[in-house]
């Protein structure tokens, strides 16, 4: 009996492509896999037989032997004769596990992954600064506790940084294959663990993991500008990977601690400086600091008020990767004078019943007359 055409079998054109050839074959696959036909050999046979299918046409050599040949491309009395000619035996290992990896490997995290290739962790280390280093930067020394190469071994984990050996049982694969009835079953090595490699004699300091425990010193450079929440990599100095794999990256994760005087607003700071009573009435000038350490003069201007805010250009925030500076504002809060004198006192209430209120006080003034007029309209 001559086999059907595979193109026929899965229900495509001959010039389709790979993803529609693999639908095809899925939902075949689906119908006729024979957990969902207990006892039907009919449905057990049509699932080989889209099995065999998809196996070819999946494959671009294949596929292509198969469109020249047609089924003798694969019998192993002409393949031999015929340079460029493929051998394919169905019963040699490929099974519904491969299938399913195939099909949903993508969607359950990318596949088999092998043990040996285990890249080393990332590592995370938060690191606190002061608004001032922040404005000037600095260089940092950090100390990590991390997992290193070991010494002794130079990471194969051998004595004497002697190569392992490809793992007897699997064959250096890493995993191993045991047919169960009609399903092929694929596991990690037992032996090996999943490396594929195997040491017979493990290095005495690290106990054949090839690193080992140690704190490690690093020097950080924090730039000029940095904000808080900021993120660095140190690209390589995570853990150690095992028995020689890549080494993972250091996160240094940046908090500027809160300051005693200044509040950051991106690149420009904020301060609240309190003022006498006579300086906001008369005017005058007031020193303040500035985050980088020197004073600046603010002119303060008659009748200034509680809450009025002044700015001093580019006494701010160094800005991140640039010369300038951000600015520096000034809310004033005007102080009440405590525990007059006698004398201070009668000056005041003389001051008090000297002038109009309107000009003295004009914002409370202001207020109440405002008060006065609701009363006034809550009465009508």
């Amino acid at each position: 009996m001559s086999k059907r055409d595979y193109y026929e079998t899965l229900g495509v054109a001959k010039g389709a492509g790979y993803a529609e050839i693999k639908n095809a074959y899925r939902k075949l696959a689906m119908q006729y896999h024979p957990d969902c036909n207990p006892g039907d050999k009919s449905a057990e046979s049509q699932f080989k037989e889209a099995n065999e299918a998809y196996e070819v046409l999946k494959d671009e050599q294949k596929r292509a032997a198969y469109d020249r040949y047609g089924h003798a491309a694969f019998d192993a009395a002409t393949s031999g004769g015929r340079g460029g000619g493929f051998e394919f035996n169905f019963g040699s290992g490929f099974g519904f596990a491969d299938i399913f990896d195939e099909m949903f490997g993508e969607v359950m995290g990318g596949g088999r992954r092998n043990a040996r290739n285990a890249r080393g962790a990332d590592l995370r280390f938060n690191l606190e600064i002061t608004l001032e280093e922040a404005f000037t930067g600095k260089n940092a020394e950090i100390h990590v506790p991390s997992s290193m190469i070991c010494e002794s071994c130079q990471g194969t984990g051998a004595t004497g940084g002697a190569a392992p050996t490809p793992c007897g049982t699997c064959h250096g694969a890493g995993k191993v294959r045991a047919q169960q009835g009609f399903f092929t079953i694929e596991r990690t090595c037992p032996t090996c663990q999943g490396q594929g490699r195997v040491i017979k004699d493990p290095c005495k300091s690290c106990g054949g993991s090839g690193r080992m425990r140690k704190e490690k010193t690093l020097s950080v450079t924090i730039p000029a500008g940095i904000e808080d929440g900021t993120r660095i990599r140190l690209g390589g100095e995570g853990e150690a990977g095992l028995r020689g794999a890549p080494p993972g990256d250091l996160y240094i994760f940046l908090s500027v601690a809160a300051h005693r005087l200044f509040q950051r607003e991106t690149a420009n700071i904020h301060c609240r400086v309190p003022i006498a009573m006579v300086t906001a009435a008369l005017g005058g000038t007031i020193e303040v600091p500035t985050i980088d350490g020197s004073r600046a003069k603010l002119a303060i201007p008659a009748g200034t008020q509680t809450g009025q805010q002044f700015r001093l250009k580019s006494k701010g925030m160094s800005v991140l990767r640039s010369p300038t500076r951000g600015d520096m504002f000034i809310q004033v809060q005007v102080e009440t004078p405590v525990s007059l004198t006698r004398r201070q006192e009668d000056l005041l209430r003389e001051f008090e019943k000297s002038g109009d209120t309107h000009t003295q006080s004009p914002e409370s003034s202001g207020f109440f007359k405002k008060v006065k007029d609701l009363w006034e309209d809550l009465k009508d």
